[in-house]
């Protein structure tokens, strides 16, 4: 418990201009405050592409996939209605998946084709707000009408009316391949953001490419829930109480690449940024180390007035405390100030010096998005609190050490 007495001490200590203290203390207050602030800055910056990067994933992907086991009987339009009737649930559709190569004249692109139902598939994602051309409402059963990937599209050299073959490998009585083929016409065109999504992923109406796959593509039901961060605890409760047999898939798993990369990037971004306030908390260790030296005969005459050892711990440890806990609230304001009003500095800085951070010729995303967490910032102060704390220890025990006869010998 640091006593007023301490506190007072170190007060004056911190102001003391003796042998340059002072310059090392503001240097030190303002190393600990560039380091937060980056890590606040960083970290929500990365936060934000990650929440643009799961909108985007998942305006065409669903919150989580029911699908049956191999070879057991399946019913999608029984099991959808089941499922969207549950609580937490607020959209099913079912869906058949098969991978086929789509051609025109000497172009020729592998892509995933999906069969969804365009009244419930409203439910399940963003389709209607993805589309760049044509409409949702041409996916009629029988119409053979299919939506491409704006990407997709381009790699065929193909429009909105043009024709397209679709094949589909299948395998015959003897082993044979023999691949299925039908002439669809595009009925429109989706833009998301994401290459996986843009340049492989077709959609045509669910009787449409189950006529084509027959049994050899994968069904299931899509769906979407209230909380998308409950899904990966949801997903498989719910599986279990539809019936035996099914088996769950939430979006993390079947986007964990994307969101693994993200992870990593941002960890090594905070250890990285971390070294900012590590070197700012070695100055504070040769701030105090500089003050124990120049105060040696102001801690022997406190320890002849009586001062115990402790109590000249006490002094140093608030001083560093002072110091450091200055520079992380310093920190902290300016990075939530920055984060908050990111984009507008961005701007700024554009109009000023004439140039473009995200090209939208190179680059989806041409914003720089920003979500500040409070758990991030908490995290990165007191990582900040604990650090400058332990950079006293040291001189505050080394101060704590002073043999009062030793320094006044020459006093």
């Amino acid at each position: 418990m640091i006593r007023p007495l301490e506190l007072f001490v170190a007060l004056r200590y911190v102001r003391s201009r003796a042998g340059g203290v002072s310059l090392i203390t503001w240097l030190s207050v303002g190393g600990v405050a560039l380091g937060v602030t980056a890590l606040i800055t960083i970290l929500s910056v990365m936060n934000g592409f990650e929440a643009e990067l799961r909108e985007r994933l998942l305006s065409l992907s669903a919150h989580a996939t029911l699908t049956p086991a191999p070879g057991a009987a399946f019913d999608g339009d029984a099991l959808a209605r089941r499922a969207a009737a549950s609580p937490g649930v607020v959209g099913a559709s079912p869906f058949v998946e098969q991978q086929a190569l789509l051609v025109h004249g000497e172009h020729m692109e592998g892509a995933m084709v999906r069969g969804v139902d365009p009244a419930r598939e409203q439910s399940v994602s963003l389709l209607g707000e993805a589309l760049v051309g044509g409409s949702l409402d041409a996916l009629r059963p029988g119409a053979h009408r299919i939506i491409l990937g704006r990407l997709l599209a381009f790699e065929l050299g193909v429009g909105v009316g043009d024709e397209i073959t679709v094949m589909v490998p299948t395998t015959g009585e003897g082993g044979e391949l023999s691949p299925r083929i039908r002439v669809f016409k595009v009925a429109g065109l989706f833009e998301v953001g994401i290459q996986d999504h843009d340049s492989g992923l077709a959609l045509a109406h669910l009787g449409d490419v189950q006529a084509l796959a027959g049994d050899s593509a994968s069904r299931g039901v899509r769906l979407r829930f209230q909380d998308v961060f409950a899904a990966p605890a949801a997903a498989p409760a719910l599986a279990a109480a539809l019936g035996p047999g099914l088996a769950a898939r939430d979006w993390t798993v079947e986007n964990s690449t994307y969101f693994r990369a993200i992870r990593i990037e941002k960890t090594m971004m905070t250890l990285l940024l971390l070294l900012i306030v590590a070197v700012a908390t070695f100055s504070i260790v040769a701030n105090l180390v500089m003050v124990v030296r120049a105060k040696r005969t102001d801690i022997a005459i406190l320890r002849t007035l009586g001062l115990a050892p402790r109590g000249i711990v006490g002094i140093f440890l608030s001083e560093g405390v002072l110091i450091g806990w200055s520079g992380a609230l310093a920190g902290v304001g300016l990075g939530l100030l920055i984060a908050y009003h990111v984009e507008g500095i961005v701007h700024f800085l554009e109009r000023t010096f004439r140039f473009q951070i995200l090209d939208a010729d190179v680059y989806y995303v041409t914003r720089i998005p920003s979500l500040v967490e409070a758990g991030d910032v908490s995290a990165v102060a007191l990582l900040a609190l604990v650090l400058t704390l332990a950079a006293t220890l040291y001189p505050a025990r080394r101060a704590a050490g002073t043999e009062p006869a030793e320094a006044l010998r020459y006093e």
